[in-house]
């Protein structure tokens, strides 16, 4: 594990257009440990919706970090472009939007093996939303007739956990059913809107603002409790 930075799992907040400087934000650029970092941006979840990238990189600038490329994963996809892009960059953004469609882009192009490889080599990694969810370990795939859950996906498995992003308003119930369909985990992070957890190397969580802990036993999902140890 050595070299190797910490991950950064950001859940976005939906109704939040602030321009100011974001503090965690700033937490990640400053665990690259350069002053205003490069960033990579990956789009495979968003379509490389050139608005979205265009606006996040504002607000990455304004936060401190340094020039923002997008490594197009869609539109004009190219290998080796997308490869220098992710090399030359202090840090990889794995942007928001739609998880599973993500990853099929991921798997398409087939990506994993090669971001796993820089992040094994100490690149930093970070995601926002959706973004958050594909550097985890899996989600969930939705049935579109019912909106019931029709089983499991694997994601990056970077941050080798179980989380969801901004949920909180329905009690977590995706991180729920990822939870009750997950045989090799009984914790899942619901990371509410505005805040993030950081996934150290060695596999540590520390949360960065508010962070519902959801653990199964015995087939049930619970919240726990706050303080617990788990």
């Amino acid at each position: 594990m050595s070299g190797r930075k910490p991950t950064f799992l950001i859940a976005g907040d939906p109704g939040n257009r602030n321009t100011r400087s974001d503090p965690l934000l700033r937490a990640v650029f400053e665990s690259c440990g350069v002053s205003s970092p490069s960033i990579a941006y990956v789009g495979a979840a968003s379509n490389d919706n050139r608005g979205f990238f265009g606006w996040v990189s504002g607000y990455f600038r304004k936060s401190g970090s340094g020039g923002v490329t997008l490594a197009p994963t869609v539109r004009q996809f190219e290998r080796r472009s997308f490869e220098k892009a992710c090399e030359a960059a202090d840090a990889i953004f794995i942007s928001g939007g739609d998880v599973e469609e993500g990853m099929n882009v991921v798997a398409r192009r087939s990506l994993a093996p090669f971001l796993s490889e820089l992040y094994r080599g100490g690149k930093l990694l970070f995601g926002l939303s959706a973004g958050s969810i594909m550097l985890a370990r899996a989600w969930v795939r939705w049935e579109n007739d019912d909106d019931s859950a029709g089983g499991l996906f694997p994601c990056l498995r970077i941050a080798d956990i179980l989380c969801d992003a901004h949920g909180e308003e329905e009690n977590w119930r995706e991180l729920r059913a990822l939870l009750k369909l997950s045989p090799e985990s009984s914790i899942g992070y619901g990371i509410r809107a505005g805040s993030a957890i950081r996934v150290d190397p060695d596999g540590t969580v520390e949360p960065i603002g508010k962070i519902d802990t959801l653990v199964r036993e015995g087939g049930v999902v619970r919240k726990a409790k706050s303080g617990s140890r788990l």
